[in-house]
C-alpha cells in the first residue's frame, strides 16, 4: 500500500506540473495546482484500493490519476474572450 500511495502521489504531481505548464493563465496559484494533483492522486489511491482491495497495483495507479485529473480539471477556470459576442436580438 505504501508503493501505491507513493506512486500514486508522484503521478498526481507530475499530472498537475504538466497541467501548470500547459494551462498557466487558466489555472490558479501553481502551488494550490500541485497539491491538488498530488492529493487527488492518494485520494483516487485510496478509493480505487478500498474497491479493488490489494493485489491490483496497475489498476490502482490508473484510478489515481483518474481521480487526480478530475480535481484538477475543477480547477480550470474558462478561457477569458476578448471580444464578447453578442447576438443580433440584442
Amino acid at each position: 500500500m505504501f508503493l501505491e500511495a507513493l506512486g500514486s502521489a508522484l503521478l498526481g504531481f507530475a499530472l498537475a506540473w504538466a497541467a501548470a505548464h500547459r494551462l498557466p493563465d487558466r489555472l490558479p496559484v501553481r502551488v494550490i495546482v500541485l497539491a491538488t494533483g498530488a492529493l487527488g492522486g492518494v485520494f483516487g489511491a485510496l478509493v480505487t484500493h478500498g474497491a479493488l482491495g490489494p493485489g491490483h497495483f496497475l489498476a490502482t495507479l490508473i484510478g489515481a490519476v483518474a481521480v487526480a485529473a478530475v480535481l484538477l480539471s475543477l480547477l480550470i477556470r474558462p478561457a477569458s474572450r476578448r471580444r464578447l459576442r453578442r447576438s443580433a436580438a440584442a
